[in-house]
């Protein structure tokens, strides 16, 4: 049993509390947290970005999704927490284990801080049903965590016109409107990405998504920005309000600066009868519960949310330039890869150790040389073989494969860059490939391209669009156990919603403007792994296209880089799959050869050359 569980159980007793849930978290819903709010991680030892832990006396568990199974059945060996696989048959949820498990006279505790609205209700319905009392103002950490990181705001800057688009006032007024729509006079946002798009401004808080601590209170008199101080916030949006026209600054009320945690303060003083605008799913059970009796809660989606979703025209242009970047890198990763065998780069020795992280840290360097990069956009994953069919796989000491010439590696990995945030996924073949590799690899391959291909009506959800990238996997008897896309942020989250490509995540109607990853695979434990990911925007079809097809809508591949040619069953291409894949080939190799030397660019034009 870990020592840190050990060590919670006895501030259980102190404390008495009879159950305790630690979530993946932090005050304001991310995905990807600081590590101050790391408390799941320390007290588990998993450290896959999803799960919730739950604590009691005599048991523990950790529930966490698909895409971490063999990940976190390997690290909670020996530690006495149960893998608990959501979504499994038989497997309960953490509301219903609670159900099952709280008595008349329990204790259940959570940091409401760190749970969203909508699990904790959840939660305190089920305390309730059972006759147990909750305690949501405490963090179990606190005691336990004895050289837990501190809590403080970075400096903040400001992302450039030419990548932003539209001036914050802009958007403050945009916001403003859609509020109007919904007859709120208040609106709070929690949302990282939210508050860092709202402003133009980012920061360096989160590791992979470049935000800042903050919280933003539209009022009816102004736009209350909540920020640990000198991070330079005021600063820089008043510069860039300085340097509007006049007329410009007519779009949005002032915006006031106040103390990060002043906020629970104020949203406890708003006025009877106000209406506040705010969503369940990110905004915190602790928030919720300061919201005074008599305020109207109108739970909906941040008009944030939905705005930055939508892609104005200067960050798709921007965009596309951070992909020609990455396409370079990619380019030079895969020449490495593929001509050198991680073994004989011009600079390194022949005798290096080429493992997986060693082929993850490769392609970082050659991003880093890119201009305009920031950092990565989430942590490589290089799984080589069996490791590949870990679908969210994180590379170990223990884990670390050393790679032979032979075999798949995946890696998925992606970038942010001033101008954009990319995501891709290669399968590379190393060697000398089984028929089975083949046979996955050309279906993965098939669905990616026919939902690249997909044109489709007005309101076509992500439900109706997974069906496609899943079929011709479907049809050699597989599938995977994840979303096929999720929706990409600029400059911000990799992963953002309203718009998902997923059977269970996708009612959103897919848009122009948004841009969604394509990334169908096959898992297949002990064996390999195959995954092919690229970002589509959403764009509108021509009128002669919409006349000939009767849709509305179409892709763009916004990711450019050249598909592993030794792995493709040519003869199970359609003739359309077949088109579409060397015109897309010719587009990268016209597109990224002009920023390579000679050897690169020619081993790229061989990558890229018809079928």
């Amino acid at each position: 049993m870990r020592k840190e569980l050990s060590a919670l159980r006895e501030k259980m007793a102190a404390e008495s509390w009879d159950v305790v849930i630690i979530p993946t978290g932090d005050f304001h819903g991310s995905e990807y947290i600081n590590d101050y709010f790391k408390t799941r991680k320390y007290i588990s030892g998993f450290t896959g970005s999803a799960g919730t832990l739950v604590v009691a006396k005599d048991w523990a568990g950790l529930w966490t999704d698909g895409r971490y199974f063999l990940q976190a059945s390997m690290q909670l060996e020996g530690t006495g927490i149960d893998l608990m696989k959501m979504a499994e048959p038989g497997v309960p949820t953490v509301t219903e284990w609670l159900a099952s498990y709280l008595r008349p006279g329990m204790v259940l505790e959570f940091d409401g801080r760190v749970v969203s609205a909508a699990a904790g209700e959840a939660y305190a319905g089920a305390a309730e049903e059972a006759g147990a009392s909750v305690i949501f103002d405490k963090d179990p950490a606190d005691g336990i965590w004895q050289d837990r990181p501190a809590l403080t705001g970075k400096e903040v800057w400001a992302l450039p016109p030419e990548s932003a688009g539209y001036p914050f006032t802009v958007k403050i007024r945009q916001v403003r409107d859609r509020m109007k729509e919904r007859g709120a006079a208040y609106h709070l946002i929690t949302g990282l990405e939210e508050n860092a798009w709202l402003y133009n401004l980012r920061g360096f808080d989160v590791a992979y998504t470049p935000v800042f601590f903050s919280f933003t209170l539209i009022t009816p008199k102004e736009s209350r920005l909540y920020v640990f101080p000198g991070t330079g916030a005021d600063e820089l949006i008043a510069k860039a309000a300085s340097d509007m026209p006049k007329s410009a600054t007519v779009y949005s009320k002032g915006v006031t600066y106040h103390d990060y945690f002043d906020v629970w303060k104020d949203v406890a003083e708003l006025p009877a009868g106000a209406a506040l605008l705010a969503d369940r799913n990110s905004l915190s059970y602790s928030l919720l519960k300061t919201v005074p009796e008599g305020v109207e809660l109108i739970d909906a989606l941040s008009p944030a949310t939905e705005l930055k979703a939508i892609k104005n025209p200067a960050e798709i242009a921007a965009t596309r330039n951070a992909h020609i970047k990455d396409g370079r890198a990619m380019a030079e990763f895969l020449f490495e890869t593929k001509l050198e065998r991680f073994g004989s780069f011009y600079e390194y020795s022949h005798e290096i150790n080429v493992t997986e992280s060693y082929a993850s840290g490769r392609l970082t360097e050659h991003r880093k040389a890119k201009e305009g990069y920031i950092e990565d956009s989430f942590e490589t994953i290089p799984g080589y073989m069996e490791n590949g069919a870990i679908i969210h796989y994180s590379v170990t000491p223990e884990s670390d494969r050393q790679m032979a010439d032979e075999g798949l590696l995946l890696v998925d990995s992606g970038g942010q860059y001033i101008s954009g945030t990319t995501d891709i996924t290669r399968t590379i073949a190393l060697g000398a490939l089984t028929d089975k590799m083949k046979e996955c690899y050309t279906a993965v391959l098939k669905g990616h391209i026919d939902l690249a291909m997909a044109k489709f009506p007005d309101g076509t959800t992500g439900i109706d669009l997974d069906k496609i990238a899943r079929a011709p996997i479907k049809a050699i008897g597989l599938d995977y156990n994840h979303g096929t896309g999720h929706g990409v942020g600029h400059v911000l989250s990799v992963h953002e919603g309203p718009n998902n490509i997923s059977p269970l995540r996708g009612g959103h109607p897919i848009t122009p403007g948004m841009i969604t990853t394509d990334e169908p695979g096959v898992y297949l434990e002990g064996e390999f792994g195959v995954r092919i990911e690229g970002e589509l925007l959403c764009v509108k079809l021509s009128d002669e296209e919409r006349a000939a097809t009767g849709n509305d809508y179409g892709f763009e591949m916004l990711t450019l880089c050249p598909y592993e040619r030794d792995a493709i069953i040519k003869e199970r291409l359609t003739p359309e799959e077949l088109e579409w894949l060397n015109a897309y080939h010719q587009r990268v190799y016209e597109t990224i050869s002009p920023y390579l030397d000679d050897w690169r660019a020619s081993w790229l034009r061989q990558e890229c050359s018809p079928l």
